[in-house]
Formats: structure tokens, C-alpha cells, sequence
């Protein structure tokens, strides 16, 4: 068995990262850390270390328990790490879910459906009952002419 692991192969086996470039993408935007310093792609981890893992807004936290450079399926994926994340970091997920339609600004964004009928019901009374084809628009060039 494996002691050690590429991070960047590492973090793709345990199906973190969908592809190997995408987690050496990661390591070297400064999105992956463990023991709390960034590291590069070619960085080898241990068993027993914890990655810290950046995904905007919240930092995920795995306990390696096997150095696997394999990708393996998901049921396979609790003997590679233990998920040590912190519960707020969660919470930080949930509430950037929930205030992200709450807490958006006026006029930003797309209309939602509520704004939709607003504005239906706003245009829609001016023109209701209207008949254009009874509208003539000869008649008001002869006002003109005639002041």
C-alpha cells in the first residue's frame, strides 16, 4: 500500500475534483492547503493529513485515510478520507443559499416572476378595450392643417 500521494492525483481518486487538471488548477490558484500552508500540485500528502479545500464560499476539510493515486468509485470513497468539515461552514453554505434571491439588490438581475406581472399588470389597462383598427390617423393631420 501507498504511503504517499500526488496531491493533484489525490484529490482526483477521491473525487473531489472532476478532473486532474481541474485540482491542479486548484493547487496552484492557492485553493487547496494542508496543515494550513497552500501547496503545489507535485506536493505529496501522507495518511493521517487533513486538505483543506477552497470551493467559494466554503472551505472543506478531509482527513486522508489512504494515499490513492487511483480514481475509485463513490462507495469506495469513505475508506480514502473522513470529511472533518467544520458544521458553520456548512451553515455558511446554506445561508449564502437562501440570501442569494432574499438579499438582491433592486434592478439587478432578472426580473423575477412577481416583477413580470407587475409590469404585465402596468402596461396592460393602457391598451385594454383599445381599438386600433376604429383609430384613424388621417384625422389628426387634418387638424393640423386647418390652425
Amino acid at each position: 500500500m501507498n504511503t504517499e500521494a500526488r496531491i493533484d492525483k489525490w484529490l482526483w481518486a477521491a473525487r473531489i475534483f472532476k478532473t486532474r487538471s481541474i485540482a491542479a488548477d486548484a493547487c496552484k490558484n492557492g485553493r487547496v492547503s494542508v496543515a494550513g500552508t497552500t501547496v503545489k500540485p507535485s506536493r505529496m500528502v501522507k495518511v493521517g493529513e487533513v486538505v483543506c479545500v477552497r470551493k467559494s464560499p466554503v472551505t472543506y476539510s478531509f482527513k486522508i485515510l489512504k494515499a490513492q493515486e487511483q480514481r475509485v468509485g463513490a462507495k469506495l470513497l469513505p475508506e480514502i478520507y473522513e470529511n472533518v468539515t467544520p458544521p458553520d461552514q456548512y451553515e455558511l453554505l446554506e445561508m449564502t443559499r437562501i440570501s442569494g434571491f432574499v438579499d438582491r439588490a433592486r434592478g439587478t438581475g432578472r426580473p423575477t416572476k412577481k416583477d413580470r406581472r407587475q409590469m404585465d399588470a402596468f402596461t396592460a389597462p393602457a391598451f385594454e378595450g383599445f381599438d386600433f383598427d376604429s383609430w384613424d390617423d388621417d384625422d389628426d393631420d387634418d387638424d393640423d392643417n386647418e390652425q
